[in-house]
């Protein structure tokens, strides 16, 4: 779990057995002093809840060194730009050595430059795992 992950006291709920924030709310109640605690009145305890997270591990990526080899320089150039303006300078490389993982939302991020930049077909990242998205 993230550090100062916001959690939530609402067991009763009826997502709690999958969300992340309840199931980490009965994780940090075993050694935790201070809670960072989502407010409990903008919860609203069924499938429209704002802060649901669902505790099952989905598929991210690391890396795209193989979608890069398969481009033109100029397109390089251009994908590149667009990625490091979405993402920074230094979190574009993590990103494309495969330091730091792909989220789905990243993924989706990565592939529409790939579009704009006019490649076509299949594009396969350099690796895939599956993990906890606490954030998106």
């Amino acid at each position: 779990m993230p550090k100062g992950y916001a959690v939530c006291q609402h067991n009763c709920c009826k997502l709690a057995s999958t969300c992340l924030h309840q199931l980490g709310y009965n994780q940090l109640l075993k050694g935790e002093t201070y809670l960072n605690l989502i407010n409990p009145t903008q919860c609203s305890k069924d499938e429209n809840c704002v802060f649901y997270r669902n505790s099952q591990p989905v598929v991210y990526a690391r890396g795209f060194t193989k979608i890069q080899k398969k481009m033109l320089p100029e397109q390089y150039h251009k994908f590149m730009q667009i990625l490091v303006r979405e993402f920074g300078t230094n979190p574009y490389y993590e990103r494309r050595r495969g330091e730091t993982a792909l989220s789905p939302k990243e993924q989706v991020i990565v592939r529409d430059a790939c579009r704009q930049v006019g490649m076509s077909g299949d594009w396969e990242f350099d690796a895939y795992e599956e993990n906890i998205n606490w954030l998106d």
